[in-house]
């Protein structure tokens, strides 16, 4: 769930690009990069960190250029290793290019391979470099972007949304099936890619749209075009964007982020009433899901919990002992709100327990009576392939236990995860445009060994009832 900006103004751009990254922070955390181009050569600059840690003045002043690219990293293929770090750079033909990607190629391992046969050599493991040289590959046999780009979709299967610096324009492109979010940006005199609006407002530009899924916009000094390439008679915009990964501010896919988490909040409230004194959220990611059960409850908002501003995101740091380690740390609880007091506690997501485990016994230790944990995703029980950091069925407590199993692992007093149904409503968008994956078994592409029902979805009752394939093919 990595966060990608590219950049072309009049003006240099590695300040600009920095502030985009710096907006774009919750979408990773181990590492970041800028590279530009000033009209006659390549600057880069990358390391592990986050942004503030990464870059300086000194550094931002060396990145030279009125069009660049930036990355921040949450790896989910790839070793935690500096050849990793995006962006890509390097030279073909006697031009400069630079790449960085958000997403996750589920064919990656087999187009690896084909270009090792051909004797080519790979300096990185991540899918990026992959789609690096297929685009370069394809501009060996044309000149024409357009066409390395459809070239490059044909072969290319998974989540993706790329910006590619062809030293002074950046081309972006985004998957046919739109699962990562990228938006296009107008800023005070160029334009400009990102994977959030919020990096838009951060520039104080001006918000244009997302990047239709199969899409290619092309930015240069002269302006910005865009191309269909491709088409898919679906789409596959990832829910979890919606309930956890999204800032609250952004708007994905013409949807206010916030405003879909309130009214999942809204939904848990009439799924799942309760007789409490106060509604807390686990903060920051839960507060828009408390404030809408708060709404609809009539039950007060009260903070219980107040987080440390200067500790990441818990989920995304590498090793389950980081995160719960992380937890006591991050969030530190209001005893005067909860002692004696019946609690509603709301989350986004239970993926592992752990973190939920830790969050209701600080809350016991404070002496709530009964602890009501309400969660803004439905039960997370398959893996996601496509980008997000949930890798195996056995690291997500809610794939082999029911709810009252959850419930008394976690040491809730009750427990409710909103219904696929009501989260779909919430998102106001139809079942069949949505990756409902990690949620229900069954991906909108084939992925060996899981159910596929790609573009023609019969979402009926909340279960999918017809075309519902299993792909077990080598």
């Amino acid at each position: 769930m990595c966060g990608i900006v590219g950049i072309v103004d009049a003006g240099d751009v590695s300040i600009p690009i920095y502030y985009v990254l710096y907006a774009l922070q919750h979408r990773g955390q181990e590492s970041a990069g800028i590279t530009t181009f000033d009209g006659k050569k390549l600057f880069k600059y990358k390391d592990k960190g986050l942004v503030a840690e990464v870059f300086n003045e000194d550094i931002l002043q060396e990145l030279k250029g009125f069009a660049g690219i930036g990355h921040v990293r949450y790896p989910t293929t790839g070793e935690k290793i500096a050849e990793n770090i995006q962006p890509f750079s390097f030279s073909f033909r006697g031009r400069n290019y630079a790449i960085a990607h958000n997403g996750n190629l589920t064919n990656g391992y087999t187009l690896r391979d084909e270009f090792e046969k051909r004797g080519q050599i790979f300096s990185t493991t991540t899918d990026t470099e992959i789609i690096g040289n297929i685009i370069a590959d394809e501009l060996r046999k044309s000149n024409s972007m357009e066409d390395a780009v459809l070239a490059c979709m044909k072969k290319l299967e998974g989540s993706y949304s790329v910006v590619f610096l062809s030293e002074d324009k950046v081309y972006a492109f985004r998957d046919p099936l739109g699962i990562r979010p990228l938006c296009i940006g107008k800023t005070k005199s160029g334009h400009m890619v990102c994977s959030e609006s919020v990096a838009v407002d951060a520039l104080n530009g001006k918000f244009i749209r997302d990047v239709r899924p199969g899409e290619l916009i092309c930015i240069s000094r002269d302006g910005l075009e865009s191309v269909q390439i491709t088409e898919s008679s679906g789409r596959g915009h990832c829910v979890f964007e919606y309930i956890y990964f999204a800032r609250a501010d952004s708007v994905i896919d013409g949807r206010l982020v916030y405003d879909v988490r309130r009214k999942i909040g809204q939904a848990l409230h009439l799924e799942a009433p309760v007789e409490a004194d106060l509604v807390s959220p686990v903060p920051d990611s839960g507060i828009a899901h408390a404030t809408g059960y708060s709404e609809s409850s009539g039950i007060p908002y009260r903070e219980g919990l107040i987080k440390n501003r200067y500790m990441g995101r818990t989920f995304i740091m590498p090793t389950q002992e980081d995160r719960e380690n992380a937890v006591r740390i991050k969030l530190n609880p209001v005893k005067g709100h909860l002692k004696d007091k019946s609690v509603v506690i709301v989350d986004d997501s239970i993926v592992r327990g752990t973190t939920s485990r830790r969050i209701i016994n600080i809350i016991r230790e404070t002496g709530a009576k009964e602890i009501h944990m309400r969660v803004g995703s439905p039960p997370l029980k398959a893996p996601c392939y496509l980008g997000v950091d949930m890798p195996t069925r056995e690291e997500l407590i809610a794939s082999d236990k029911s709810n009252e199993e959850v419930k008394e692992s976690i040491n809730a007093t009750s427990l409710h995860h909103v219904s696929v149904e009501s989260l779909i409503n919430a998102i106001d968008m139809p079942a069949e445009d949505l990756c409902l994956g990690c949620l229900t078994g069954v991906y909108p592409l084939w992925i060996k060994g899981e159910k596929a029902c790609p573009r023609y979805l019969d979402f009926v009752g909340g279960t999918y009832q017809s075309n519902i394939k299993e792909f077990n093919e080598d």
